[in-house]
């Protein structure tokens, strides 16, 4: 039982409700109720604080057990204002109905000043660019005040407030779909979303009563060393002006682009490299072409015998970090290319280097053994079950494949 059912009377719900529940009962009563609806403001606080109390779950056990004596009492009986709440809920000031706080007799904070949208441009890069880092140009057109009315769109006191959207930029539009009205706002033709109309014979002869003009616009891209894809530039105040706006930002979405030799796990970098079978088992060197202006010169030690999949690690050769440019590491995985071929008089010198054969397996009396011969197969034809061998064996290849993660040392 709760003490007091007042709160959940405005809100038009029960004491048991979800928090889905009385977000939905709140939208409906306060888009209706909403001051510039022609609703009425009190009533409007009342519901509006209703909600702030019932959706936070320490201020509604409060309220259900001492009602709204017990929120007072405990200092919980304010709260937010009832502008910002409703703003919270359905963005910008006032929902879309013009509103700017004013209808609370100045009680309503201010949201701030209107301003312009920011553009976003993404700069497709390289590896080698996030490597050694780039600067590039963007060049770009945005609009920015007339200089020859200074953004006023005309002669001085020309400018009037628009009568189809009364100075708001938006208009409303009611819509009944069954038992329930959607509101649609959209921006006012008449004045282009400005708020302001002039007449023509009194617009700028440069901007056509605009206020703003097309403007180019060249920005240097500064790309630093070890940046990701994904990061973020930014340059403020470059975008679009408008007057009685502030201006938005240009924000430079970086890309990489993928690499056919390296990839990138956050600062180490995964490449792959196949050795002969000699180098392998015997020592010697490999090349790996980095993303800068140099070769690795990979030394494989006589005596180490180098597997198909192993996988190695050079330290300090991966990417550098973007703070301090402290480089990663460059891991390698490795791969063995067996000859075709071995000529017969070479067979001798191997069975002295490799270690023996392993023993055949021998089987007990009565066990029949026969002598075969193995030929190649023939990967096109299919084999049992119907599916290719080569079908077959690219799967067993695939679920065999070493699985790389690269942890930062």
């Amino acid at each position: 039982m709760v003490k007091e059912t007042k709160f959940y009377d405005l809100l038009d719900v029960s004491p048991d409700a979800s928090d889905a529940d009385l977000k939905k009962a709140y939208r409906k009563k306060a888009l209706r109720l909403h001051p510039d609806k022609g609703g009425d403001p009190e009533l409007f606080k009342e519901v509006t604080h209703a909600y702030e109390v019932l959706s936070d779950s320490q201020k509604r056990g409060l309220y259900d057990a001492r009602g709204e004596a017990g929120l007072s009492d405990s200092g919980m009986g304010g709260g937010m204002d009832p502008q910002d709440l409703f703003s919270q809920l359905f963005g910008g000031g006032g929902g879309g109905f013009g509103g700017g706080g004013g209808f609370f007799g100045g009680g309503g904070r201010s949201q701030g000043p209107r301003r312009t949208k920011d553009l976003v441009h993404r700069v497709n890069v390289t590896l080698e660019d996030l490597y050694k880092g780039k600067t590039t140009k963007l060049a770009l057109t945005r609009n920015i005040s007339c200089g020859k009315c200074k953004g006023k769109g005309g002669k001085e006191g020309a400018t009037r407030t628009c009568p189809t959207c009364n100075g708001r930029g938006v208009k409303i539009t009611l819509r009944q779909m069954g038992p329930m009205i959607q509101q649609i706002q959209s921006g006012c033709d008449e004045c282009s979303g400005s708020g302001e109309t002039i007449n023509p014979k009194d617009r700028c002869g440069v901007c056509k009563g605009k206020k703003v003009v097309p403007d180019k616009k060249v920005l240097e891209v500064h790309i630093d060393k070890g940046m990701k894809g994904g990061q973020t530039i930014t340059f403020r105040g470059e975008s679009d002006q408008s007057p009685g706006a502030e201006t938005g930002d240009v924000i430079i979405v970086i890309e990489e682009k993928p690499h056919d030799r390296f990839k990138r796990q956050e600062n180490d970098l995964v490449t792959e490299a196949e050795l002969d079978l000699l180098t392998a088992l015997a020592g010697g060197e490999f090349a790996i072409r980095h993303l800068d202006d140099r070769a690795l010169l990979v030394k494989v030690h006589a005596g180490e015998v180098i597997k198909n999949g192993d996988i190695k690690i050079v330290r300090g050769q991966g990417m550098p970090s973007q703070r301090h440019h402290e480089p990663g590491d460059l891991y390698i995985k490795l791969s063995v290319k067996f000859p075709e071929t071995i000529d017969a008089a070479a067979i001798p010198l191997l069975e002295q280097a490799l270690p023996a054969r392993s023993p055949v397996e021998t089987f007990p009396k009565g066990i029949a053994v026969d002598e075969v011969e193995m030929d190649d197969v023939d990967l096109s034809r299919s084999g049992p079950g119907g599916s290719s061998m080569r079908d077959d064996d690219a799967m067993d290849e695939d679920e065999g494949e070493p699985r790389v993660q690269c942890a930062q040392q």
